[in-house]
């Protein structure tokens, strides 16, 4: 099976950390190295590098260059721009497609937390040969642990079968970030997983489910890949890539295929994708002090609790009577907020969008 670390992101709802020019995935956020290290990381004890492959912008080549030095260049898949899931994931099943056509390969993010790295391995390696006996699409879920409106959702049938202690269902459909009243159901009814963006099946199926089910992202796919045939002229390239719709691969194709064409595993390996301030606090528990307090950079406090304050640079933080806040200090900016309204930091960021600050973002 090839591995396909997906790079190409940018993040704003972990301002001011993430950055237009320094997404999520290229910052330390919950160790010493950055999130993309720590996803090769897991991968390099099980597969040979040269199976693992980054997708990313043509915008974030160089920061995945300056990150992973060592990393082969001829792996690093760039995308003419950002356009979506649904474009990044044709454009790589297209790049696969001239060399293994029929190798499986595993959709990751590289800005996702994962708790159990060796369940992880194991999963893939069901996934793997399901697609090898049934030739469908491999989907991995996760338990929905709260309504977010953040997240798509899987719902379930009946348990198939179970290998290795890895779980696969009966997949009956797909509902991409849904309001917070549906989400509710979802979570009480217990037929929902989290879906968490790890889709698995060969190159050659990817792009058959793009010809039947989005045509008009096939269509220019197709030409795509009549350039790269005849002399890969990259400005060509650049400017039918740009045509593609701007979706996700949930919206173009999960939500309209015929759910016989997919299987869903149930994944129980530690698996977060960090999105806010808040979530990471919570995930990261185990790392925080006595006193529940997940600190990064100096800091001193009196009286503080349950609060994340990171530093980026040499500045000391000091607080004193802080309960449930996160502190998040940049060279440039600084924010300051409620741990339960970290979901409002989005908006925040939209507001500078607006007064023309994008020397913040």
């Amino acid at each position: 099976m090839n591995i396909v670390i997906l790079a190409g992101g940018s993040g704003s709802r972990l301002w001011p950390m993430s950055r237009k020019d320094r997404a999520k995935q290229f910052n330390e956020l919950v160790g010493k190295k950055t999130m993309l290290e720590m996803t090769l990381d897991r991968f390099r004890d099980h597969y040979d590098e040269k199976d693992v492959y980054i997708s990313t912008t043509q915008s974030n080549k160089k920061r995945v260059e300056e990150i992973l030095p060592d990393f082969s260049s001829e792996n690093i898949i760039v995308e003419p721009e950002m356009r979506d899931t649904a474009a990044a994931m044709g454009y790589v099943a297209l790049w696969l497609s001239r060399k293994e056509p029929d190798e499986p390969v595993a959709f990751v993010a590289s800005d996702h937390y994962i708790r159990n790295a060796k369940m992880l391995i194991r999963t893939l390696e069901v996934a793997e040969e399901e697609i090898g006996k049934t030739g469908k699409l491999v989907d991995i879920s996760m338990i929905a642990e709260c309504p977010s409106t953040a997240l798509g959702y899987t719902k379930i049938g009946k348990l198939l079968r179970s290998k290795d202690g890895v779980e696969i269902y009966e997949f009956l459909g797909h509902r991409e970030k849904p309001s917070f009243s549906e989400a509710q159901e979802f979570v009480e009814s217990g037929d929902y997983l989290w879906h968490g963006n790890f889709y698995m099946w060969t190159p050659k199926l990817f792009l058959g489910a793009f010809k039947r089910y989005a045509p008009e992202i096939y269509r220019h796919l197709e030409k795509i890949g009549e350039i790269l045939k005849s002399q890969g002229n990259s400005a060509k390239i650049k400017e039918e890539y740009a045509k593609i719709e701007k979706t996700s691969l949930d919206y173009a194709i999960t939500e309209k295929i015929d759910a016989k064409n997919i299987l869903i595993i149930k994944g129980e390996f530690g698996w977060s994708d960090i999105g806010t301030w808040d979530v990471l606090h919570k995930k990261l528990m185990t790392k925080a002090d006595s006193k529940g307090n997940l600190i990064k950079g100096k800091w001193v406090g009196l009286d503080t609790t349950n609060s994340l304050i990171y530093a980026s640079s040499n500045k000391l933080i000091a607080t004193i009577g802080v309960n449930d806040m996160v502190i998040v200090d940049t060279p440039d900016a600084l924010l300051v907020c409620p741990k339960g309204r970290a979901q409002k930091v989005k908006e925040l960021v939209e507001k500078l969008k607006k007064k023309g600050e994008s020397g913040y973002l």
